[in-house]
């Protein structure tokens, strides 16, 4: 196999056809670089596969990601394995765009292991956009298609937009929502750059609105045939108008709209999951729009460094524990 390293100014619409996922796109690419991260792109003539490498602070090391591409051939891992041990890298976390029901995991050699600290969920909630609009109400749980009805007879309105107004609306909600469910979501700056790269093929944003007061916000990603939701903010303002769940089925209209024939949710609790979980409020309101749980074949270590590795791993658990400590 004839794999080679890829310089900029490579042909992104080529890139982009090999690429099967946003986070593999060469726009994301761009936008991680603008946050003066290592970026590394290679071809694999069928595959290609974009990682981000990271430095440990105060040393020389670095620990890798590729987040969301095909599953690397045993060749790209004996080629990768071999980068890692001349840039100093620990190991690089592989979490492939692979769902576990029609994928086998064969054994390969290079030190790949089971992650044990994955940074995407193994679930995710999977829409057919394939029906038409009457299937896609009809397969909704009642009290969501009820909620859709409510929040139209009472004003509730969306908007795409995807431009810099809608861009700050969505941010605001989004940090907003954020601080308000203790959740870690990335800078402001980071949010930006993402945005700036993308907006133009593959970032949309969709507002609710009561009158001229923004509920609700929603930045999708479209990209072969598929619609994502990564990101999304509410207000506490007007609960009672249900104005996320209008927004959703926006969001799916867009989707068809846009050639899509899958919703991916992003991420969710497995079926059957613990109701007293904190992830159960939005599992279940994905739930609601007739998705079907969709499992990944999950997260992969290639270790190149061995002792690092088991040093970092347990560096990791150690300060998860301080961190138990102090919210206690």
């Amino acid at each position: 196999m004839n794999i080679k390293i890829l310089i900029d100014h490579f042909d992104i619409e080529g890139f982009n056809k090999k690429a099967i996922h946003p986070l593999q796109s060469w726009q994301w690419g761009e936008a991680r670089k603008k946050m003066e991260i290592e970026v590394l792109r290679i071809d694999a003539e069928k595959d290609v596969f974009q990682l981000t490498f990271h430095k440990i602070p105060k040393t020389n090391y670095k620990i890798g990601y590729l987040p969301r591409s095909s599953f690397p051939s045993k060749e790209v891992l004996a080629f990768l394995h071999d980068y890692g041990k001349k840039n100093n890298v620990i190991y690089i976390k592989i979490e492939p765009y692979v769902f576990a029901n029609n994928y086998k995991l064969q054994t390969i050699n290079y030190k790949l292991k089971e992650s044990p600290h994955p940074l995407f969920p193994k679930w995710t909630q999977i829409l057919d956009l394939r029906k038409s609009e009457e299937e896609l109400l009809k397969h909704m749980r009642n009290k969501t298609r009820y909620n859709i009805r409510l929040a139209q007879k009472k004003g509730v309105f969306i908007k795409e937009m995807s431009n810099a107004e809608g861009f700050d609306i969505f941010s605001k909600l989004y940090f907003e929502t954020c601080k308000r469910q203790k959740y870690f979501g990335h800078t402001v700056t980071y949010h930006k750059l993402v945005w700036e790269n993308l907006k133009k093929n593959i970032a949309h944003i969709l507002i609710a609105f009561y009158k001229n007061t923004p509920l609700a916000a929603y930045e999708l990603f479209f990209f072969k045939k598929t619609l994502y939701y990564p990101y999304g903010g509410t207000s506490l303002e007007y609960r009672n108008l249900m104005a996320s769940n209008l927004l959703m089925w926006e969001a799916i209209l867009l989707g068809k709209k846009l050639g899509a024939e899958t919703f991916d949710m992003w991420g969710s609790l497995p079926p059957n999951y613990n109701q007293n979980n904190s992830w159960t409020g939005f599992t279940r309101f994905k739930e609601g729009y007739g998705t079907t749980f969709t499992e990944f074949i999950g997260s992969y270590d290639l270790v190149i460094n061995t002792f690092l590795y088991y040093l970092s791993n347990a560096a990791y658990s150690l300060r998860n524990f301080y961190l138990h400590l102090k919210k206690a």
